[in-house]
């Protein structure tokens, strides 16, 4: 993707970044000024393809003429704001100008604002605006009798904990307010990817084909990937092709197979569930690092969280518990522990299968009241 630049608009500094031409869905960003923190926001939903104009100050309606020249014929556009802008935002979202508003920032009058617009609206609360007290009860109230209102508090954080140039950046809480924007922005305005379909083909290249020039195809250019338990994985391009390359493709066990338990799609993520049943016929690097091949069976449940940017594979975080492998293989002795085996898997696929066995205090309440 290009990078963004800046220009004029009405005789005022403003900041275009572009998905590419003739982007799906477009964002007005308003802020109380532009500057290169607010230039590396509008760059982050531009890799999630939306084309983004951020002024401060201009007419909004001669930066929408601009972003709609920017986007593609009828595609939806939302307005983004922090600040001084969050009053603008949501007078664009009252006229009918957007169809979606996400805003950092609590101003007196929000609630009575809100009440008069029809579209999606997302609104962000840092610490500072926290300390309002009890002038946020109005709009904590309209959460139960507007639907389309979403209402997230982040109290330990600063005003710009979402800025990654900003003092008081906070990279996690930044990152789940980016999904819950995309909460808000995507349904209304687009654009739509089919991320389940995404992870499968990535989820093929590793352990179908295993091809790591293809894997590495479906990441953006700076990915990361991490096996919980085992802190396996890498990141950043190299370190994550080399490690596919050399340590994970090469080292899967030769007979493995998935039964999936569920899936859940969202914003930008995508949550499997499923149990892996695997015959330790190899040292397998990513999850039994050091360990020689054994021969035995191994069924485990496990849970990937894969995050997107756009319709490219942004990390994996991959869970599993490691106690239960160890069990399995004999390498741990599970007596007088709190942990299971193989006992794990199966009760996933079979819930009718007894519960609270390790529990040696369960049947002291057998016969108590309900």
């Amino acid at each position: 993707m290009p990078p963004g630049s800046w220009i004029e608009v009405d005789k005022t500094p403003a900041y275009v970044a572009r998905a590419g031409d003739g982007a799906a869905a477009g964002l007005i960003l308003l802020a109380g000024g532009i500057d290169d923190g607010i230039a590396a926001w509008c760059d982050r939903f531009a890799q999630d393809g939306y084309g983004v104009v951020a002024v401060s100050g201009a007419r909004p309606e001669t930066a929408l003429d601009l972003l709609r020249s920017m986007v593609r014929e009828r595609a939806g556009v939302g307005a983004v704001a922090q600040g001084a802008g969050v009053a603008a935002a949501l007078a664009l979202a009252e006229q009918g100008a957007v169809s979606a508003v996400v805003v950092h920032g609590f101003a007196p009058d929000m609630a009575a604002a809100v009440t008069r617009i029809s579209c999606p609206v997302a609104v962000h609360l840092a610490a500072p605006d926290l300390a309002a007290g009890a002038a946020l009860a109005p709009l904590r109230a309209l959460v139960h009798v507007k639907p389309m209102l979403r209402l997230y508090e982040y109290p330990g954080c600063g005003e710009r904990f979402f800025d990654r140039l900003a003092p008081d950046y906070e990279p996690h809480a930044a990152s789940l307010a980016h999904t819950r924007s995309l909460g808000t922005l995507r349904p209304a305005i687009g654009p739509q990817y089919d991320l389940a379909r995404l992870l499968y083909e990535h989820l093929r290249e590793e352990f179908v084909t295993h091809d790591a020039d293809a894997t590495m195809a479906t990441m953006i250019d700076s990915p990361y990937v991490n096996h919980v338990p085992t802190l396996t994985g890498g990141v950043g391009h190299d370190m994550l092709k080399r490690f596919y390359k050399y340590h994970f493709i090469p080292k899967l066990p030769e007979k493995r197979r998935n039964t999936y338990l569920s899936e859940t799609v969202g914003a930008d993520t995508v949550v499997l569930e499923f149990v892996t049943t695997f015959v330790h016929d190899t040292e397998i690097d990513y999850l039994l690092p050091g360990i020689p091949p054994t021969g035995k069976e191994v069924q485990i449940p496990t849970v990937v969280i894969a995050k997107f940017q756009g319709d490219k594979l942004y990390h994996e975080h991959i869970y599993w518990d490691q106690a239960s492998i160890l069990v399995q293989l004999g390498l741990i002795e599970p007596k007088g522990l709190p942990m299971a085996g193989v006992e794990e898997a199966r009760k996933m696929l079979d819930q009718s299968l007894p519960a609270n066995e390790l529990m040696a205090s369960w049947s002291t309440s057998d016969d108590k009241p309900l």
